[in-house]
């Protein structure tokens, strides 16, 4: 058999989406991965590059990729270069965006496919993956150092509280008008003070979360319903949810709290705004798994809850550090309510992250479901 009518061969097999080892193989790589023929036909898609593109691998065997990216995407000039060539080639933060995918950063990794000539293999993989592994890392280290802290500050800030609040309201019984002014405002700070001091003990929580079946949506509703009464009378809230969506493993007071702190960090965002709106999303997202601390087990986190908003998006030189306690861009931010989902979520198993730009801020939130004994 000729090498030409082999070649047509291999190039028919694979276009009819025959299964082989390697096809196997490649579906099992967790990044989004595409075979492109001497056309710019797609010719192979695996699993997580149905998610990527959200079509299913059949629709995109029908498409070009140079349909499915902007004009003069560098992802196109890539190829080009690997087919002249036939070497591997890599890129790093490419910008990719056109009416069929969200805005977002990625590393192109590309490799000629050997049996199909002109096929080159592209692999896509999140900018932000490694960013987010350090967030996460910084999160928990942040955590660890804050939970000494706030021990202290409750044993030894509390009770000198309680002592300067009796002590201003027994002057304030035999004091002046003008001197009642000033023990009221020492009982006024003092509570302030025990306030902040409240919200620091959550970290000094170290109970695990309880396991029981919580309904996400009823949870994200009843968030809702406290910001639209609220802090966020003016702001246009939508919802996206996925209706068979199976309950999550959790606690629901303190979910509820982790939604109200996003749901409020995004009506600020977007105050003042004509065109402001908050966007409630729920999603099964299989594959996300998170490594148990002390044993190898991994903990599965399918289900995805995220926060959207359209405002200025969060400082770029707070976006390493936002869920550090005491880190706020709010003039008159405390700097405790991320601090304190990141905790919340961390007791949960799950994880959090952020995703800013101007116009687009993507707060996601995975979790465990619960399961049926």
């Amino acid at each position: 058999m000729s090498g030409k009518v082999r070649n047509r061969l291999t190039e028919d097999r694979v276009i009819a989406g025959a299964p082989t080892i390697a096809d196997s193989m490649l579906a099992a790589v967790p990044q989004p991965l595409i075979g492109v023929n001497a056309k710019g036909m797609i010719v192979f898609a695996n699993p997580p590059a149905e998610q990527f593109f959200a079509m299913s691998a059949a629709m995109l065997k029908r498409q070009s990729l140079i349909s499915m990216l902007p004009f003069g995407n560098p992802v196109l000039a890539l190829i080009e270069q690997v087919r002249e060539h036939s070497v591997t080639v890599s890129e790093y933060g490419i910008e990719i965006q056109s009416p069929r995918l969200s805005p977002r950063a990625v590393d192109v990794h590309l490799s000629p496919i050997g049996d199909l000539p002109g096929g080159v293999l592209v692999m896509f993989q999140g900018r932000s993956i490694a960013q987010k592994m350090d967030r996460q890392v910084t999160q928990r280290h942040a955590t660890r150092s804050v939970t000494s802290m706030a021990a202290i500050l409750a044993h030894e800030i509390k009770n000198p509280l309680a002592g300067i609040r009796g002590a201003a309201q027994l002057i304030e019984q035999n004091a002046s008008e003008s001197d009642r002014a000033l023990t009221r405002l020492i009982c006024e700070e003092t509570d302030r003070i025990r306030k902040l001091v409240d919200r620091m003990e959550v970290f000094t929580d170290g109970r695990a979360r309880g396991g029981k079946p919580v309904n996400i949506h009823e949870v994200l509703d009843h968030v809702k319903q406290i910001a639209k009464s609220s802090f966020a009378r003016n702001v246009t809230f939508s919802e996206s949810y996925d209706p068979s969506l199976p309950a999550v493993l959790g606690e629901r007071d303190t979910l509820i709290q982790v939604f109200l702190n996003l749901a409020k960090n995004a009506a600020d965002a977007v105050a003042g705004q004509g065109d402001g709106e908050v966007v409630l999303q729920t999603a099964y997202r299989p594959g996300v798994h998170l490594a148990v601390a002390g044993s190898r087990e991994r903990l599965a986190l399918p289900l995805e809850v995220s926060v959207r908003d359209n405002g200025g998006g969060v400082p770029a030189d707070l976006q390493a550090t936002m869920f550090e306690p005491f880190v706020t861009s709010k003039p008159k931010g405390v700097g405790l309510g991320l601090a304190i989902a990141a905790k919340i979520v961390g007791d949960h198993g799950g994880t959090i992250e952020c995703e800013s730009e101007p116009r687009r801020t993507v707060f996601r939130v995975r979790l465990p479901m619960h399961r049926q004994a």
